[in-house]
């Protein structure tokens, strides 16, 4: 066959494959998409949602629910995928669709967090929306100083762990700017979580994992990163809400939190509270052999013990969390201290690479060993009986993409501010076409997306199979919404 005919009989081949897709594409329609979105959405709000919160999961015949935790039928969990989370799902679909019925969840879910924003500033889990219960609870928006009805309450801290007040604030800030800040008691709520945070962060920029006002200064010294003469290799049971903590993202979240805040607010106090935290992060780099981060330190700034399985240590993962987020306070505020760490804590990152190319969580202080623990949680070199429930390997992967950036904004000699964009609508195509009537297939007669699993915290003999589970929700409605509003 000559190879001008292949070449023309491929091209047929092509556009005909692409005129069929284009015909599956349209068998489902932004109208069908607006229709399950609407389905799904009502569903939940009204047999999942309580009061406008969320947990992490439901029982398919809705009568067992959970966070992290189980909860009763009047309490809601705040960690993600939980109820700031289902939150932001309805917003973003909102400002895509410009339906009312989203707008009106997402301003529900708002209010279900401003009721129960504690006194301190953020909020825990789980959150009550009984109002007898709400009384036990030091919640801002509680009639118990109104009340005859005797009751214990509870001293709440502020949570920072687990994204749980920062995701709270950032729903509510997003929500108060999508409004145009017309709603008093939701702008208040941000205000009032926002002034918090810079009242309790520490004279170093830290903040601490909980929180009920502010602590004396004279305990927390400004202090640099170094290594302890000694430290216990066994784990010492001590209270560690107060150290300065990088474990999940604790502080980081924080600072882009602060971030956003200043953006959208305008208030320099927001830039200046990121700015400080960015010196903390800058202390807290170890010197070398290990020019990298902890997990957490004590008030002397060593590496100092969390949980059980937490040991005073260089951390594979939280190391690679701070070279990401002292890039991106650099792309905020173009000030080149922040990226001069970066370079020996990504050779630290490289040589520190297993095998496999994975790093260990846990890096021995000075030897850089790999720690690990066993399934009884003894401190240990070896990796062959590790607990399951943690992981104490990490991706190494993103490190060849941190190097990239970082050799980037080194050259660069300016740099672009980041902003928040509000999402666009995008093309109807038939790949966003597909995904959405996929997910809307798989939708119930109900309207909900039930699928296999357990209720976690509810025991082995529990016989729920199938749940429903905020998670899917979040992703399935951000496709069906993408789809409703694709031009």
């Amino acid at each position: 066959m000559p190879t001008q005919y292949r070449l023309q009989s491929g091209f047929v081949f092509l556009l005909c494959a692409t005129l069929f897709s284009d015909v599956f594409a349209a068998d489902f329609s932004q109208t069908d998409a607006s229709a399950s979105l609407q389905r799904a959405v009502t569903f939940f709000r009204t047999n999942v949602g309580v009061h406008g919160g969320y947990g992490f999961a439901i029982s398919d015949d809705l009568t067992k629910r959970e966070g992290e935790n189980r909860t009763s039928n009047t309490q809601a969990w705040v960690e993600p995928p939980a109820t700031p989370a289902v939150g932001m799902a309805y917003l973003h679909a909102y400002q895509l669709t410009g339906e009312q019925y989203l707008l009106d969840a997402t301003r529900e879910v708002a209010d279900c967090l401003v009721a129960t924003q504690l006194v301190s500033g953020g909020w825990q889990n789980p959150i009550e929306t009984d109002q007898t219960e709400r009384l036990k609870h030091l919640y801002r928006k509680n009639p118990a100083a109104n009340s005859k009805v005797k009751v214990k309450v509870k001293n709440e801290l502020t949570t920072l762990d687990d994204n749980k007040t920062q995701s709270c604030l950032t729903f509510l800030m997003r929500f108060d700017v999508e409004t145009k800040f017309q709603n008093a008691e939701i702008h208040a709520a941000v205000m009032y979580g926002l002034d918090s945070l810079i009242k309790v962060q520490y004279p170093n920029g830290a903040w601490p994992q909980q929180y009920d006002g502010p602590s004396d200064p004279s305990r927390f010294p400004v202090k640099t990163a170094r290594y302890p003469e000694t430290w216990s290799r066994t784990f010492p049971a001590k209270k560690y809400t107060e150290y300065y903590t990088f474990n999940d993202d604790t502080i980081a979240d924080v600072v882009m939190l602060m971030l956003e805040a200043a953006s959208s607010y305008g208030d320099a106090r927001y830039l200046d509270s990121a700015k400080k935290a960015g010196g903390f992060i800058l202390a807290a780099q170890l010197p070398e052999p290990q020019p990298a981060w902890s997990q957490q330190y004590d008030t002397d700034m060593h590496p100092a013990w969390a949980r059980k399985f937490e040991p005073p240590s260089v951390s594979g993962l939280e190391s690679q969390s701070l070279v990401k987020l002292l890039l991106g306070l650099y792309r905020h505020t173009s000030d080149r201290k922040y990226i001069e760490p970066i370079e020996p804590a990504l050779a630290w990152l490289q040589r520190s690479q297993l095998a496999d190319g994975q790093l260990a969580r846990f890096y021995e202080l000075k030897t850089n060993k790999p720690l690990y623990f066993t399934k009884g949680y003894e401190l240990t070199y070896d990796d062959s009986d590790l607990p399951t429930h943690y992981g104490f390997k990490v991706g190494g992967s993103g490190i060849e993409k941190l190097q990239a950036e970082y050799n980037e904004l080194k050259l660069a000699k300016t740099v672009d501010k980041p902003t928040l964009k509000r999402p666009k609508p995008e093309k109807f195509t038939t790949e966003v076409a597909r995904t959405a009537e996929k997910v809307a297939k798989q939708l119930d007669a109900h309207g909900a997306w039930v699928e296999d699993g357990r209720m976690k915290d509810y025991g082995d003999n529990d016989p729920t199979r199938r749940v429903i589970t905020s998670k899917t929700f979040i992703k399935n409605i951000r496709e069906l919404a993408r789809c409703a509003a694709a031009k």
